[in-house]
């Protein structure tokens, strides 16, 4: 208290520093034992300096009955979540497209458990953020439900909240970026699975409930690192991209979100040169895509997600002279690039994610097809793969498709869109091949006869690769563009160039940000 300053101005100056990491010592230092930062670390690094309107920092457990409030003040400082409003990347993309809301749950507060108070909060800053159109980024380390909230008399199982359905309601409306370190069971997993978007620490573990309630449910007693630990919930598709710690997860939600607030206006890329020699002249081998794609996008800005789920089909950001663009690309180094149903229901969940928030969307399309077989229908391929066509039917951005290699059957029609139509523009690479299916494929089945009817195995291989050749002089990219099932053949070194031209064409660059004006 400073000298004549009146004192409910002082009380309030205590009141508030017992929130603070200064005065919360003890869960301070227990949190850099594990080599985690504090919930207020975390927003700090996450928000732009001196931005953050807070919400709610005095409410406290509801526990008053049970325990002395002004420790409540201290050890279950703001109820375990803190909510508020500020910029990110006010720097990069202005601050106005900057303007953003936050949600960090404490982990320090009651193992960051979801009470009474905590809930309002929550359904506060979500209600608030559909209202003024703010993206959302939440960290969500806690272990769900909090049984211990004495004061609340007029609930008994108390599942008459509105907070997963308000954060789920969400959805398509702005983005939402969730971020965990550690453990996440119960309620926190149930917001991190509806994100649009996830990202967990390499120390994470996520699980729709933690071992008491496992236990309590007779299924078994387990450690809570048993419980979904990140190298399943990365294999699985749960995690979209993990991270080394808190502070690398910090950074990529800054930059996922980037994508989603509009062009930057410094930018680099590479010479595009390259890109004509990147596909193999022996159309039998793989190459790596992921090098087309970096050289495509502006340099450093290709973000991917789910890397090592769904892996024939990639699917990310990048950025086209400043401005974001969605991506979709067959990895050729994966099944030959064919559509499997992970690479299905990855692909399809990305484009519709992508769409309600408005990027317009590039598909580097070589794939031999679908992935067919028994086993392939053993995990559902109809009805995912099917998905992808739904996904690309609701499609309301432009899209551009750039065939680099193969184009065949259904598989090749699902990464367009739906249909070679479907696109804005749709081209080739010189090195483009297409056909109803795979022409090895073609071939055995379609010249079955003639093939059978020659006995010598050398005569009929022979025979094979004369008729393999004659379909690809019939099925190249040239021929598809002659008889206009595609709209051009291009230098591959103009990729970006006509990429960048057809989307700045169909409109697809003014406004990024169509859901920050939706009603």
């Amino acid at each position: 208290m400073t000298e004549n300053e009146r004192p409910e101005l002082a009380a309030w100056r205590e009141r508030l520093a017992r929130t603070l990491d200064e005065q919360r010592v003890e869960a301070r230092q227990r949190r850099h034992a594990k080599g985690y930062r504090t919930a207020r670390e975390n927003i700090e690094d996450l928000v732009d300096p001196g931005s953050l309107l807070e919400y709610g920092q005095l409410a406290v457990a509801a526990q008053r009955s049970r325990r002395d409030y002004q420790d409540l003040q201290s050890s279950t400082a703001a109820d375990g979540i803190i909510t508020g409003t500020g910029t990110i990347n006010a720097g990069l993309v202005g601050a106005d497209r900057a303007r953003s809301a936050v949600i960090v749950n404490d982990y320090s507060v009651l193992a960051g458990t979801q009470g009474f108070f905590h809930h309002k909060k929550l359904d506060r800053i979500c209600e608030l953020a559909e209202e003024l159109r703010l993206p959302l980024v939440m960290y969500t380390e806690g272990g769900g439900g909090r049984p211990g909230d004495t004061d609340v008399l007029t609930q008994i199982a108390g599942l008459n909240i509105r907070s997963f359905s308000t954060w789920a309601g969400l959805s398509g409306k702005v983005p939402r970026i969730a971020v965990n370190n550690g453990y996440c069971f119960a309620g926190n997993a149930a917001l991190f699975g509806c994100a649009d978007f996830t990202i967990a620490t390499r120390s994470s573990w996520i699980g729709m409930a933690g071992p008491a309630m496992i236990e309590g449910g007779g299924l078994g007693k387990f450690d809570p690192t048993d419980i979904g630990p990140i190298e399943i919930q990365e294999k699985n598709g749960v995690v979209d991209i993990v991270a080394r710690d808190e502070a690398h997860a910090t950074a990529l939600a800054r930059q996922l979100l980037s994508y989603f607030q509009g062009p930057v206006e410094t930018w680099t890329a590479t010479s595009q040169e390259g890109l004509r020699d990147l596909v193999p002249q022996d159309r039998r081998w793989a190459y790596p895509v992921r090098r087309v794609i970096e050289t495509i996008a502006d340099t450093d800005s290709f973000l991917e997600l789910q890397r090592i789920f769904g892996r024939s089909i990639i699917t990310g950001f990048i950025r086209l002279q400043g401005r974001p663009v969605a991506l979709i690309a067959n990895d050729c180094q994966q099944m030959g690039g064919a559509v499997d149903s992970q690479a299905s229901e990855k692909a399809a969940r990305f484009l519709r994610i992508c769409n309600a928030l408005g990027l317009p969307l590039l598909s580097l399309t070589d794939t031999p097809g679908f992935m067919v077989g028994p086993d392939s229908e053993r995990v559902g391929a109809v009805r995912s793969m099917s998905s992808l066509f739904l996904a690309g039917a609701a499609l309301s951005v432009p899209v551009v498709t750039i065939f680099l290699r193969k184009g065949y059957g259904l598989g090749a029609m699902a990464m367009a869109g739906g249909s070679f139509v479907r696109p804005v523009y749709a081209a080739s690479w010189p090195t483009g091949e297409f056909g109803g299916m795979g022409l090895e494929g073609a071939v055995r089945l379609g010249f079955r006869k003639e093939l059978d009817a020659v006995a010598e195995p050398a005569e009929r291989e022979t025979l094979f690769q004369q008729l393999l050749a004659r379909m690809y002089e019939v099925g190249k990219a040239t021929e598809a563009a002659a008889h206009l099932e595609i709209d051009a053949v291009i230098d591959p070194a103009d990729t970006r160039e006509v990429v960048t031209r057809a989307l700045e064409a169909a409109g697809a660059f003014n406004n990024n940000r169509t859901w920050s004006t939706q009603t």
